[in-house]
């Protein structure tokens, strides 16, 4: 048979997005940050666009060891210490070491090219050739110069500073402390820097065997590296807090609880005025019809998007309510499907509403989707979910016997006596996701912290 070409007709259904609805959709799941970046740009875009309480612009600051290029190495160290009373940064106390010795212009440049290369812990991706590549143009570096650099800023305080990993800074620490030991626990320790999978896993026979050493004293090797600290830079970092701005406030009422949106977040836009005034009755070309289009798009967006987030929020605050009166423990199962029905919303519209949008309660400040979770049968034939049981297995934890941690079976049994009955593999997935290791490994560990 030949095919033959034919017309026909048809009706099909299809949804299409026009630039509102997909404008719309992607405020809807905009976080806070994101939409202030969205609103800003809107603003830009659009002069017949402003804010009601315009943010002040934040001013750029430039990078101190940028400035350290522009001149010599030793004549930029004195300058660039600290004012007298501003608590120095890991930084200004490296360079105050630097400029107390001897070392010659070229080292003190090569130095303060690896503090620049200092991650958050203090640590060191030790690489010459990337190294190289922020120097002055024309500057050669042979690769046991950049070692002497690196023993250099090694051996300044604090102990462990410039490391390239893990067991090279509990090294640099036992080095720097050595005194504080007797020699063969010394010996021990620095050996043990080796096998530090084997010794978090809590493997005694294994490391007994391979150190040739007897349990006590790997159990005095262990305890001088528990004294060491792995981020030595801590106590310098002065990197800001970023704290969660809550978007929605859960609040107790005579009648019960109240939600609303938190006003520091809710953007305010408007049309300008003035410039709305002006242009009212007149003619308007093309492309400034656009734009009042577009003005007015946005803004009926964003209050569509307020009151979808409101009504999500009060949802979750009818159905959470033993959550807010009594806390996690008391979390109900809540799924995405049974919003989207109860409020006559798609699924997806649920889910931007949840994404990344934070709630103030009582209990500390949530994501909307912490509120969501697996349904859990109990014996009596009722339902709590998934974080509801972790928060009991959590408190289960934290009273377990010194020295006698609790197995994921015993902790099924636990359970089961609360009226919780689930099997002793979803425990150890609950119990992963809540980061606590197997009991063979905090057994391990607790004898050798005493």
């Amino acid at each position: 048979m030949r095919a033959q070409p034919s017309l026909e007709l048809g009706q099909h259904q299809h949804l299409t997005l026009t630039p509102q609805l997909r404008q719309a959709l992607a405020l809807l799941q905009c976080s806070s940050q994101e939409l202030d970046q969205e609103i800003a740009q809107a603003l830009a875009d659009n002069p017949l666009l402003e804010t009601v309480d315009p943010e002040p612009e934040s001013a750029a600051q430039a990078e101190r060891l940028d400035r350290l290029w522009s001149q010599p190495a030793r004549a930029a160290l004195p300058d660039d210490l600290p004012e007298p009373g501003q608590p120095p940064s890991l930084i200004d106390h490296l360079l105050q070491q630097l400029h107390a010795t001897r070392a010659t212009e070229r080292d003190c440049l090569l130095v303060v090219r690896l503090m620049g290369e200092l991650d958050e812990r203090g640590y060191l991706e030790f690489d010459p050739e990337a190294l190289a590549d922020g120097l002055p143009p024309g500057l050669e570096v042979e690769e046991e110069e950049w070692r002497t650099a690196l023993r250099l800023l090694q051996s300044f305080d604090p102990a462990g500073v410039a490391a390239r990993d893990l067991s090279e800074c509990l090294r640099l620490q036992l080095r720097a402390r050595a005194d504080e030991w007797p020699a063969d626990v010394l010996a021990c320790a620095r050996r043990l820097t080796e096998h530090l999978e084997d010794l978090g896993a809590g493997r005694w026979g294994r490391l007994c065997e391979a150190l040739g050493c007897d349990r006590a004293l790997l159990d005095a090797a262990h305890r001088a590296l528990r004294r060491l600290d792995p981020r030595p830079a801590g106590a310098w970092q002065t990197d800001p807090v970023h704290y969660v701005v809550p978007d929605v406030l859960f609040h107790r009422a005579a009648d019960g609880w109240r939600v609303s949106l938190n006003p520091a977040v809710e953007p305010r836009v408007r049309l300008n005025p003035e410039l709305a005034d002006g242009l009212a009755g007149q003619d308007l070309s093309p492309d400034l019809r656009d734009r009042v289009r577009q003005a007015r798009s946005l803004i009926h967006n964003l209050d569509q998007r307020r009151q979808t987030i409101l009504r999500v929020a009060e949802y979750i605050a009818r159905h959470q309510r033993a959550f807010l009166e009594s806390g996690v423990s008391a979390l109900r199962p809540l799924t995405l499907r049974e919003v989207a029905q109860a409020l006559d919303l798609h699924e997806s519209t649920i889910s931007r509403a949840t994404r990344l949008k934070y709630a103030q309660t009582p209990w500390g400040v949530h994501e909307l989707k912490f509120f969501f979770g697996t349904v859990v049968q109990t014996r009596s034939g009722e339902e709590t979910s998934a974080l509801a049981v972790q928060a009991l297995m959590r408190t289960m934890l934290e009273s377990e016997p010194a020295g006698k941690p609790l197995s994921d079976m015993r902790l099924a049994q636990m359970l089961a006596d609360r009226d919780v009955v689930i099997a002793r593999r979803t425990v150890a997935k609950y119990r992963e996701a809540m980061g606590v290791p197997p009991a063979s490994v905090r057994k391990a560990r607790g004898p050798a912290g005493a």
